[in-house]
């Protein structure tokens, strides 16, 4: 089958990659890719948000299945577009995909499923925010306040600080800007990424994987889009795996089907591993990065084969997943500047090696390697355990020379240190 991805980041990158190895794929298209995807599928530049465009694209290549990596075409409804022309796709209608789209929708159902998630309030009136910031946080005898932008914001539309000041003023920015805000309890445990395919009721979870957002090591500084990531996580039993399957990502889909808004593709939840168990800390539309760049990197089972039963109503029908044995670690070169504007257009050199996936990346006419982005590689790294993952990843990332680039040094590094733990498992 003929497989066209959309999007142009590492994730898409790693999808390529496992799709490649899939026996069934035998053409690969990605619009509009990166530096790094033009030399695995053949590259089209396309309006993404645009379900149009998409669609005669996958007409024009003879694409059987369309595969969507990120979330803002899913929330515009792409993949209804897609669909609609007769071609399978991998990826939520738009009314499926408002888990990720609206905050405020994925609490409702996960109040109506009965998930456990955090204490929320949304604020869509500067006049009401400083009453509510006193329901939550510090002064309501939490760790800290946690401030969300109710809709899409890339990973970095959330503050978490013990500081009012920097709480209120990410608010009153976020409503300055006509955003309502939500206002969440503080979780605490350690946190679990989860990604299930999910087709209607049917749910077949992933390897779980954690990622990190700060972009400092020591979970210092800003939020990002993610920094890194490993997979499997050794402090983690099966048995709550399978407790957020059953409990948190069942329910959920079954709440979907119940509102007539079926879920068909990758539901990601974002979980804290409380004393009370499980809950929610969100819930994506599509596959997350950078956690699929480790997670993909260990699966054995045809990813294309995978993909097209869940695109069209078959996925309980398809044999367990197999996982190679071992660990993988991703981590991020980002650009200088990032997560502010990033610097743009700096040579990268020595990024020609095995287990580097493109992100921000461009070729200049001249044929040099540039970067285009903030996030501009992912450095994935396996091995027969957690540290030497590690050590793999390192040894290839301290190679590439990007002039301002930073990375985080400590991804994996507390797991792989034992110092990771759950009482009670």
């Amino acid at each position: 089958m003929h497989v066209l991805v959309i999007g142009s980041g590492a994730r898409e990158h790693a999808l390529l990659l496992a799709l490649r190895r899939d026996p069934q794929v035998d053409g690969l298209s990605v619009a509009p890719g990166n530096a790094g995807t033009a030399a695995v599928a053949d590259q089209y530049d396309v309006d993404v948000t645009s379900g149009d465009a998409v669609t005669a694209l996958a007409q024009r290549v003879g694409a059987d299945l369309v595969v969507i990596g990120p979330e803002v075409p899913l929330v515009l409804g792409v993949a209804d577009a897609v669909r609609a022309a007769g071609i399978a796709c991998f990826g939520p209608t738009r009314d499926a995909a408002r888990i990720e789209g609206s905050k405020a929708f994925a609490k409702d159902v996960m109040t109506a499923a009965g998930v456990r998630t955090a204490g929320s309030e949304i604020v869509d009136n500067p006049a009401h925010l400083d009453a509510a910031l006193d329901r939550f946080g510090p002064a309501a005898g939490q760790r800290a306040w946690v401030v969300k932008d109710d809709g899409l914001a890339a990973g970095k539309g959330v503050v978490v600080s013990a500081d009012r000041d920097a709480a209120r003023a990410h608010a009153a920015g976020l409503l300055e800007a006509g955003h309502p805000v939500l206002l969440e309890s503080f979780l605490d445990g350690p946190e679990v990424s989860l990604f299930c395919v999910v087709d209607g009721e049917t749910v077949v979870p992933l390897l779980p994987a954690q990622d990190f957002k700060r972009v400092g090591d020591g979970d210092t500084g800003p939020n990002t889009g993610g920094m890194g990531a490993y997979t499997p996580l050794p402090w983690l039993s099966a048995g709550m795996t399978a407790r957020i399957v059953d409990e948190i990502v069942k329910p959920v889909a079954s709440e979907l089907v119940r509102r007539d808004c079926p879920f068909s593709g990758l539901l990601y939840a974002g979980l804290a591993i409380t004393a009370d168990g499980p809950a929610v800390v969100e819930f994506n539309c599509r596959f997350g990065d950078p956690e699929t760049q480790a997670v993909l990197a260990l699966l054995e089972s045809p990813l294309g084969q995978v993909l097209l039963a869940a695109a069209t109503g078959h996925l309980a029908g398809i044999a367990p997943l197999q996982w190679r044995d071992g660990s993988a670690v991703t981590v991020v070169l980002a650009a200088e500047n990032y997560p502010g504007r990033p610097r743009v257009g700096d040579v990268i050199a020595g990024a020609d090696r095995d287990g580097v996936l493109h992100a921000g990346t461009a070729r200049r006419d001249d044929g040099a390697l540039v970067s285009s982005g903030g996030r501009v590689l992912s450095v994935v790294g396996t091995g027969a355990d957690l540290a030497e993952a590690r050590r793999s990843a390192y040894a290839t990332i301290d190679g590439i020379r990007l002039p301002g680039g930073h990375f985080r040094r400590d991804i994996g590094q507390a797991a792989a240190d034992g110092a990771i733990g759950l009482g009670g498992q």
